[in-house]
């Protein structure tokens, strides 16, 4: 039982990031902007905040700390997700291009950054936001030691998101309106959306739950930061083409390519797996063996908003 327990809290841990990134990277589509660049976003998100943290902690610990560093990793991506939306929104550049350029110039900013400051790339940073237990929710048999023990504020956050991010897009004003700029920008204008304001907004969200992602994947599975984010931001990618661009579906795809990583990373700790003997590296092959596989699979059906990678011009019709 003990097996399921850490396999049920890895899996969590790997999941919520794809699952935060990949929502990002669809409000960003849905508005007709594809953002390749999650995965730079990402690492600017991670190396500001835990920057952040590795000078405050000193002084200062906790979830408090962590809510500290959130709000920067929010704010870095948002920023950072600004030169995306500049060159593909008005310079209307190739989006893929500009996005491939944005995750070359990330690790390296990241290390150049940190080896100025400190000699070396890896920031290191004491975790001290691991929740033993959540009060009275831990105490709930099976469930409580599966979801409220040994876990992180980041989690539930990544929750929260997932909620209101449907609830954003079906079902409120914004979200029709972003919709109709990733399906049928001309059609939009011509009932009064301003375009190209809110293809920026998708872009700035995609910014911001991606910064946010980098946060939330390196604060329990690590104490440094070295730069990289493990190819996170194109697995995210592939959560989102395989979550059909939909929230309901890319929760489903999230805990799946979770799950791959999750015996990817931490087979060791589930006794059956660490005995087989089969070679590390086969298991650090499983989530993009799985990743191919499943886009193979699905690619024929995938359906992304048509406008999605198109620069608009309001003076073409």
């Amino acid at each position: 039982m003990n097996s399921v327990y850490f396999l049920v809290q890895q899996t969590m841990f790997f999941s919520i990031p794809l699952l935060v990134v990949a929502l990002g990277g669809m409000f960003s589509e849905r508005g007709g902007v594809v953002n390749i660049a999650l995965e730079g976003i990402m690492i600017m998100g991670a190396f500001a905040s835990i920057f952040v943290i590795s000078v405050l902690q000193d002084t200062m610990q906790g979830q408090l700390l962590l809510i500290i560093a959130i709000l920067v990793a929010v704010a870095a991506g948002m920023i950072f997700s600004l030169f995306h939306a500049y060159a593909s929104i008005n310079m209307k550049a190739n989006q893929v291009i500009s996005g491939t350029a944005l995750n070359m110039f990330a690790p390296a900013f990241a290390t150049f950054v940190a080896r100025t400051i400190q000699v070396t790339k890896s920031i290191n940073f004491n975790n001290t936001f691991r929740i033993e237990s959540v009060p009275l929710l831990g105490d709930i048999p099976v469930l409580g030691q599966l979801f409220f023990q040994n876990t992180y504020l980041t989690t539930f956050l990544g929750i929260a998101i997932l909620i209101v991010s449907a609830f954003v897009l079906n079902k409120t004003k914004f979200g029709l309106r972003l919709r109709a700029c990733g399906e049928h920008p001309q059609a939009a204008d011509s009932v009064g959306i301003n375009v190209y304001r809110m293809r920026y907004a998708g872009v700035l969200l995609s910014g911001a739950l991606a910064g946010l992602g980098g946060l939330i994947f390196v604060i329990p599975t690590s104490t440094n930061f070295n730069a990289t984010v493990s190819g996170y931001g194109f697995l995210a990618l592939a959560v989102l083409i395989f979550g059909q661009w939909k929230p309901k579906r890319i929760i489903i795809a999230a805990f799946f390519f979770g799950f791959m990583k999750t015996l990817a990373s931490a087979y060791t700790g589930i006794e059956f797996l660490s005995n087989l003997g089969i070679s590390s590296y086969l298991y650090k092959m499983i989530p993009y063996i799985a990743t191919l596989l499943v886009l193979a699979l699905t690619s024929k059906k995938s359906q992304a908003p048509r406008a999605s990678g198109i620069p608009y011009d309001k003076g073409l019709r």
